[in-house]
């Protein structure tokens, strides 16, 4: 169990500076990791301030490999991710029709690309995230309903997702996606990667005109740190020497910081004041890094048939999560085969086993529970209402995924 105090401490976006600020930890980790965890993730006491950007909301900087986020079937004695969105169903209901409208008809190619992966479906999280954390929020600001700008925002927070889903699929050479051919197989590279572009486009213009300069600078942050992900993920393949930190700064670019914006963009948008639009940016962005964690750690746990890929595929290809990362402090023949990059036959496959028998898995999980606390503790802010009941059921059923 990770148990940590901290009182201050400043970073910038792309370089962590550890200040002194007074922290104890009894966290089994590298040293430099258990600091960050304690400091800038699990502690909401810590003073995060960033050293590169004005904005507040930039304060805790965390990422991983990009993950779709889909959720399995419904785990036992949870309820179903349908269930979760009951309540703002019909919000769900309008966002899908808007969909497709709001891609635009200027070049039939492209808006057919996109249509593609809207067509493929998927839980829509994050514009269900919108909506819930804009109900949950209008409460306490007096508002009877969502605002044209709580729904814009929604649409637009899922053209991003789907765009950076357009691109994912070009690097990773993905076939497939949610059992449907992905864009770039069926009209190739070239239009994936318009198609994509094209919509990072659309949602920008969409969000220029929502004429709000802290939401306008929280969601163009973003784009940039999908960038900033992949560049970080591409750079450290088959490093053994990276660290924890790095790897959450990574999860929070590819994963959590979407996430993070979706809550925080809804609250500000429901008027309420500054202190719970943070809460909201502290429960987004615990839950996507709980979400990528879980992520990792049923890479390899799950069987090839419920991953859809063979399992430990991530570290096939280098990129190193928490639960190796975690297994390389004690395992020094696992070094030794991932600097191989498994020319071996059969090394993978006993690279996997190593990471099982070694505890990696087990901390991770442990860390994957930390952050769900934290996400969940910076709900109490908001009042008692189905919509609060709902995100905490959502931290919940990430959790079970890996029970």
């Amino acid at each position: 169990m990770m148990s940590v105090t901290c009182s201050n401490l400043d970073f910038g976006r792309t370089r962590l500076d550890f200040a002194a600020c007074g922290c104890s930890s009894n966290v089994s980790t590298n040293r430099v990791a258990a600091k960050f965890l304690g400091k800038g993730l699990l502690n909401n006491r810590c003073r995060v301030l960033s050293t590169k950007t004005p904005e507040a909301f930039l304060s805790v900087v965390v990422a991983g490999p990009p993950p779709v986020l889909d959720l399995a079937e419904e785990e036992k004695g949870l309820p179903s991710m349908s269930d979760m969105f009951e309540v703002v169903s019909e919000d769900l209901l309008t966002l899908n029709k808007n969909l497709q409208s709001i891609v635009g008809s200027e070049n039939p190619v492209l808006m057919s690309a996109a249509e593609q992966i809207f067509e493929a479906g998927g839980k829509r999280m994050r514009p269900a995230l919108v909506f819930l954390v804009s109900r949950a929020t209008a409460e306490i600001a007096g508002l009877k309903d969502l605002t044209k700008e709580h729904r814009r925002l929604a649409e637009i927070i899922e053209m991003i997702h789907t765009a950076s889903l357009i691109h994912d699929d070009v690097i990773d050479e993905s076939d497939m996606r949610r059992g449907k051919e992905t864009v770039h197989q069926l009209y190739g590279t070239r239009v994936a990667v318009l198609a994509g572009d094209f919509m990072f486009a659309q949602s920008s213009w969409y969000l220029a005109n929502l004429e709000n300069l802290e939401v306008i600078k929280l969601i163009s942050q973003v784009i940039k740190d999908f960038a900033s992900g992949e560049i970080k993920q591409a750079s450290s393949l088959f490093d053994c020497d990276v660290h924890l930190d790095e790897y959450l700064i990574k999860s929070y670019y590819k994963t959590a910081s979407l996430i993070a914006a979706s809550t925080k963009g809804s609250s500000i948008f429901s008027g309420v004041d500054s202190a719970i639009s943070e809460k909201m940016y502290q429960y987004g962005k615990n839950l996507g890094l709980s979400f990528q964690v879980v992520d990792d750690v049923l890479d390899f746990t799950q069987s090839a048939e419920q991953l859809g890929k063979p399992a430990g595929s991530d570290l096939a290809k280098g990129n190193l999560t928490a639960p190796v990362i975690f297994a390389l402090e004690k395992e020094t023949k696992l070094r030794d085969i991932i600097d191989s990059e498994f020319c071996e036959t059969g090394s993978l496959e006993e690279a996997v086993e190593i990471v099982k028998k070694s505890g990696g898995i087990d901390r991770a999980r442990e860390l994957a529970r930390e952050m769900a606390d934290v996400a969940v503790e910076n709900l109490h802010c908001l009042p008692p209402s189905p919509f609060r009941l709902s995100l905490e059921q959502l931290v919940n059923y990430n959790l079970e995924r890996i029970k």
